[in-house]
Parts: C-alpha cells; sequence; structure tokens
C-alpha cells in the first residue's frame, strides 16, 4: 500500500513539472498584451470559478474556522505575492532566466522548514540544490545574460521566497482537500490581485490576439487547476522541501517550450545542464538512506 501511494506522489510529481513547464511562457505571452497584474487576475479568477464548480458539482464542504483562513493565507501567498511579483518580472527577463532563480526554491524551502521546526537539515537537500540550480544555470545560460534590471531581479526572488513559504506553511495547516484548498486559496489570491490591478491603474479588458487566448486556456486549467491539485497532492505526502525540488525539473520543460514558442535559443547547454539537474533532484529529492537492518 505504501509502495503503491509513493508511486502516485512520484507520479503526481512529474505530472506537476511537465504541466507547469509552459507556464512561464505563458505569461510571457500574456504579458505581451495584457497587463501583468490584469492577466495574473484572469487567470486565477477563472481558474477559482472552475475549482468552485467542480466543488459544487461534487458536493464538497466548504472549510471553516482555521482551515478556511489557513486555505485563504495559503492562495495569498502561493497565487497573490507569488505571481503579481512573478509576472512583473517576467515581462523584463526570460523565461529561462527566470526559472533559474526559481530553482532554488527547494533550498529556500528546507532553510524556511528548519527555521521554523518542521524539518531537519539535511546535507542532501542542500548539495541536491546546488547540482540542480547549476545545470539550471547552464540550461539556461542565466549567469552569460545581462542588462537585467534589478526591480526584475528582486522581484523574481521575492516570487520564489513566497512560494517556498506557502509550500512550508501547508505542512502547519489543517488537512484540507487539495481542489478545496486550491479553489479557497485562488478566490482569495484574485481578490488580492484584482485590486493590486485597479490600484494599478491596468486596463482592464479582454485579449484581441488567439495566441493570447490560448496562453490564458493553457495557465488556467493545465497551469493553474491541475497544476497545483497535484502538488498539493504531492506537499501532503511529501516534506515541503523535499516537494519543491519540482522547481528544478520545470526548467527543462520551460527552456524547450520557449525556444519552441518563444524564440529563446537552445544550445548544446541542455545536453550538458540536464544531468546536473536529474542528479540534483534524486540526491535531494528522490535518494533516501535505508535504516540500518538489526
Amino acid at each position: 500500500m505504501q509502495r503503491a501511494e509513493d508511486r502516485l506522489t512520484l507520479a503526481a510529481f512529474a505530472a506537476v513539472a511537465l504541466l507547469a513547464g509552459g507556464n512561464a511562457v505563458g505569461v510571457r505571452f500574456s504579458n505581451r498584451e495584457l497587463d501583468p497584474l490584469w492577466g495574473a487576475a484572469l487567470r486565477f479568477g477563472a481558474a477559482s470559478v472552475l475549482l468552485l464548480s467542480v466543488m459544487a458539482v461534487r458536493r464538497m464542504p466548504f472549510p471553516r474556522g482555521r482551515a478556511l483562513a489557513g486555505a485563504a493565507l495559503y492562495g495569498i501567498l502561493e497565487f497573490g505575492v507569488t505571481f503579481a511579483l512573478a509576472y512583473y518580472a517576467l515581462v523584463h527577463i526570460h523565461a529561462g532566466l527566470g526559472q533559474t532563480i526559481l530553482s532554488l526554491t527547494p533550498l529556500a524551502t528546507l532553510l524556511l522548514a528548519v527555521a521554523q521546526r518542521l524539518e531537519r537539515f539535511r546535507a542532501t537537500a542542500a548539495l541536491g540544490t546546488v547540482l540542480a540550480t547549476a545545470g539550471v544555470a547552464v540550461i539556461s545560460r542565466a549567469p552569460l545574460s545581462g542588462g537585467v534590471p534589478l526591480l526584475s531581479f528582486l522581484a523574481i526572488l521575492g516570487s520564489m521566497l513566497s512560494f517556498a513559504q506557502a509550500t512550508v506553511l501547508v505542512r502547519r495547516l489543517p488537512k484540507v482537500h487539495p481542489v478545496t484548498m486550491n479553489a479557497v486559496g485562488m478566490t482569495a489570491a484574485a481578490a488580492l490581485l484584482f485590486a493590486g490591478s485597479a490600484a494599478a491603474g491596468d486596463t482592464w479588458r479582454l485579449p484581441d490576439r488567439a495566441a493570447t487566448w490560448w496562453a490564458l486556456a493553457y495557465l488556467v486549467v493545465a497551469g493553474s487547476v491541475l497544476t497545483f491539485v497535484l502538488f498539493l497532492f504531492v506537499v501532503q505526502h511529501w516534506d515541503a522541501s523535499r516537494a519543491a525540488y519540482v522547481f528544478v525539473v520545470i526548467p527543462i520543460v520551460t527552456i524547450v517550450l520557449s525556444a519552441w514558442l518563444d524564440d529563446e535559443p537552445l544550445t548544446a547547454s541542455l545536453l550538458l545542464g540536464t544531468p546536473l539537474i536529474l542528479a540534483g533532484v534524486y540526491v535531494g529529492a528522490l535518494w533516501r538512506r535505508q535504516p540500518a537492518q538489526p
């Protein structure tokens, strides 16, 4: 039974990496026509409606008390703060560079979990993060790209830290079904993003280009609903820092898609960086020392 559950969690982990790999590219397409906060608000507003509809059809109970407050706080961090900063940053930086910074999420998650006494520090997790981040840097060639605006860099760094804290927070909250947790969280985040968009003076309009509509459709269904329901399932079965390793697998998908759809350069560095990423994920997230037999 335990092995079947582990295999299911690993399958969910792989699905999150595959589905989330298109998110940064979708955001880049969205940002070309829509103001960043308005695009994020549209995305999570539509996703929250879809998830609330699933709850209604399946007659899933709405959380109350601490569970409700926790789900709302999780959503504000995970979707509101994280994606407001990420959408802003991806106006000025390529998806590959953004994913390089986000690949530090496992290390940030581990350090936050240790500081909040939810996990013990693991040298293998730190080593895995170093290996994987080096691999992401190689395939995206982030160290070689200059002219990155300071505010954009700080925004993507803040996005990474916000996501890491939200992942740790889930482990402290009452257990809620992933669909319900995301429905409540995305509703709270959408309200925050709509308010932020209005305060920023964004133009509230629907897209004109077919490419933007396709990007939004992907971001809502695959990049939000499916991705984060599966991600919460992984977090509820693995340590937060272990689940966060999905962020160092995502760039492989992102950079291939970005090269195909967004004309981002793709070179042999992908072949050099991918083994480092896979080694880092294995060491940090998948490898477990077996207890000594008596």
